[in-house]
């Protein structure tokens, strides 16, 4: 196949494969031999389900032949974080204690795209458990630290490492990656690929290891926004054994979205100028500079002053050390590569119910903020990352270039990820150019169930800008 097949989109692959330029069969199997020849370069690849997805390729064709088409995700090869159930072998989660964990059950957004006919060659790695606890290190995961095919000495960004790694190296042509507080945007941005982390509650968690019941997200990691869109309307909907589901389902409209002249954008010029890495601020003002065009009112704004990051962690380590207390108990938890996560899930069991009931009163307030800001605006625009990726071998928790130089006078948007997860808003992350040789992305933010505004801007963005078609030379 030609290269340039790698790196195409949802609707262009099965444009092609509709037109017969090549068979279901032929493309699952181009994509799960470059999956299995060069995952393992990146770390990514966790399990790699060649047989049964070459099955399901030649159902697909099957179909073709007798002219029944399903939709834009018929026929298209993907990957899905490890988190997620599936059949064919194991589930790790990413960590040693789990490495043979067997589910008889698929989730339920696997079993929703096969019967769309999506064709799943493999499971991505993943930082172990999800980062439950925190980490140190992006060497926390069963298969190593998340490569970036950009630069392989600089991190994917977790917890969704594999999956930012597979479809930046053009393995897969979208993955389903989670987010509980960054999850989704920071692998997507570090990777220089489109990804959406949907409102809570839009898409079923059901059969995907849980970090915290309150705050994990399921979503697509694609090369365009349009292509998360037309995943996200097949993984969206209600979902009775999912108690955090919103009863609610996704149709991608774009064609019905608001005229931008109608829409307000909120911003802080802080962060372009002020709180972004010297290196990244050219191109992310460059991005903002785009936006301007659209027509939309721009108006500043900023976020009201709530402890975001404590609330988080105190939130997703209580939940998540009562989640895995059987394995914190037993010992096992001992068997997880980063002390610091081992430290972190330990200490989990020991927030009160004081603590975590006076985190979640905050949180409310915060969700009562935005509901007010959205009042006067429809999407916030920020860097969604501030620099590029860290180096491998950097410590997470070294604050990098960031943590010199003098402090901005106002902290703007830049507490948007933690204060968004919190709130459950969807956001999508867009590549907009590069720092020295690596990418960097804003990122959109809306009022819950607002994908398709999100979407909207995402898509005329990419018709202006190509950064989202760019490859990595390593890939």
């Amino acid at each position: 196949m030609d290269e340039s097949i790698f790196f195409a989109t949802i609707t262009e692959l099965n444009g092609k494969l509709r037109a017969k330029e090549f068979s279901a069969e032929e493309l699952t199997r181009g994509f799960c031999d470059r999956l299995e020849k060069l995952g393992p370069r990146y770390n990514a690849l966790a399990l790699g389900l060649r047989e049964q997805a070459i099955r399901e390729a030649k159902d697909v064709d099957d179909e073709l032949k007798r002219g029944r088409f399903r939709g834009p995700l018929q026929g298209i090869p993907y990957g899905a974080k490890d988190l997620l159930a599936a059949k064919g072998g194991p589930t790790t989660w990413g960590a040693k204690p789990y490495a043979g964990q067997v589910f008889e059950d698929e989730a339920m957004v696997i079993k929703k795209l096969s019967k769309a006919k999506a064709v799943l060659c493999g499971k991505l790695a993943m930082v172990e458990l999800a980062g439950g606890g925190g980490y140190r290190y992006a060497a926390a995961s069963l298969q190593g630290p998340g490569l970036n095919p950009w630069d392989r000495s600089r991190w994917s960004g977790g917890s969704s490492s594999g999956s930012g790694s597979a479809v930046a190296a053009g393995l897969v042509p979208f993955a389903l990656g989670s987010e509980t507080s960054g999850s989704i945007l920071t692998p997507s941005a570090f990777c220089g690929v489109t990804g959406l982390r949907p409102t809570y509650g839009l898409v079923s968690r059901n059969g995907a290891m849980a970090l915290s019941w309150t705050m994990d997200k399921i979503g697509p990691m694609c090369r365009s926004a349009e292509d998360c869109g037309q995943v996200l309307q097949v993984i969206s909907g209600k979902d009775n054994d999912d108690p955090g589901s919103a009863g609610k389902s996704f149709y991608y409209a774009p064609q019905f979205a608001r005229e931008f002249k109608d829409l307000t954008i909120g911003y802080a010029a802080v962060d372009f100028a002020e709180w972004a890495a010297a290196e990244a601020r050219p191109a992310l003002q460059q991005a903002l500079e785009v936006f301007k065009r659209f027509g939309s009112k721009i108006v500043e704004v900023k976020l009201e002053e709530f402890p975001y990051g404590p609330m988080t962690n105190t939130i997703i380590t209580a939940e998540g050390s009562a989640i895995f207390e059987d394995l914190i108990r037993s010992g096992k938890v001992d068997q997880l590569a980063d002390e610091k996560q081992i430290a972190g899930l330990k200490a989990g069991l020991d927030i009160t119910a004081a603590d975590y009931l006076k985190a979640m009163r905050i949180r409310s307030l915060v969700q009562q903020e935005f509901r007010k800001l959205f009042v006067d605006v429809d999407v916030l625009l920020t860097p969604a990352r501030l620099g590029p990726a860290s180096k491998v071998s950097d410590p997470l928790d070294g604050g990098g270039a960031l943590s010199s130089g003098p402090t901005p006078p106002s902290r703007g948007l830049r507490d948007l990820i933690p204060a968004g997860n919190l709130a459950g808003l969807p956001a999508l992350s867009l590549p907009c150019g590069f720092a020295g040789q690596l990418p960097v992305a804003v990122s959109l933010v809306s009022r819950p169930f607002n994908e398709n505004t999100l979407l909207a801007y995402g898509v005329r963005y990419q018709s202006e800008t190509d950064w989202h078609r760019r490859r990595p030379p390593t890939a």
